[in-house]
C-alpha cells in the first residue's frame, strides 16, 4: 500500500492560505511517486497538449500555482 511520506515544499498556510484548506499541495509517496492536489483542468487543457503528450483514461490534468511548485523546488529529490 502506498502512503504519503512527506509534503514537498511549503504548506498552504505558509503560502498565505488563511484556512490552510482547498489549496494546491505536493506530496512524496512511499513508492517514490508524487501526488498533487490541484484544480482539475483536463477538459480545459487536454486539447492544448503538444502532439507527443498523451493522457490515459485514468489520468487527469491538474493545475497548481507557480508559487506551489517554486516553493517545492528545494525539497524535490535530484534522483
Amino acid at each position: 500500500m502506498t502512503t504519503v511520506l512527506r509534503r514537498i515544499g511549503a504548506s498552504p498556510r505558509a503560502r498565505g492560505s488563511a484556512t490552510g484548506q482547498s489549496c494546491p499541495d505536493i506530496f512524496e509517496l512511499s513508492d517514490g511517486s508524487f501526488a498533487v492536489i490541484g484544480r482539475e483542468a483536463t477538459s480545459e487543457l487536454e486539447r492544448e497538449l503538444p502532439p507527443d503528450a498523451a493522457r490515459a483514461d485514468d489520468e487527469r490534468i491538474v493545475v497548481i500555482t507557480r508559487e506551489t511548485l517554486v516553493r517545492a523546488k528545494d525539497d524535490i529529490p535530484r534522483v
